[in-house]
């Protein structure tokens, strides 16, 4: 059994889907590993992590729509406010997505389907440094 890991940083400019597929993929397809899992681990409280459509745009807006609406920015809905407004409703949209993927290697390649990708899903309005963690572990 092999295993290997790195992070993956990146910075976000606000809210919205960022997709980490090419970087993930390539760093996960060049450790010499031909069957195994990945796990991509979100290090944040306030962003998370999907396996989502890559090829429609409009599909991803109505996704940030839709989580802005059921988590939506209001000062009297909320206690915990200490980063702003919209500090407690990125936890809730986190609490609501995902910490942690897991994504089959086979062939020494990620099988993700057609028009899946991964994204990094920013919840707050302001830039962040997200950092992840990537554990790939087979034969």
């Amino acid at each position: 059994m092999k295993q290997a890991a790195t992070s993956l940083d990146t910075r976000t400019d606000g809210p919205g889907l960022y997709e980490l597929s090419d970087e993930t993929r390539r760093w996960a397809e060049t450790q010499g590993i031909e069957t195994g899992l990945l796990t991509v681990f979100c290090r944040h409280t306030s962003c998370s992590l999907l396996i989502q459509e890559n090829a429609a745009p409009a599909a991803r807006r109505d996704l940030e729509r839709y989580f802005s609406s059921i988590a939506p920015e209001d000062a009297a809905a909320y206690e915990h406010d200490e980063e702003g407004p919209d500090d407690m409703p990125a936890h809730l949209r986190a609490a609501l997505t995902q910490t942690s993927l897991s994504i089959p290697l086979m062939g020494g390649r990620l099988t993700l389907g057609t028009w899946q990708g991964i994204f990094l899903f920013e919840h707050r309005r302001r830039a962040h440094e997200r950092s992840l963690a990537l554990h790939l572990l087979g034969v």
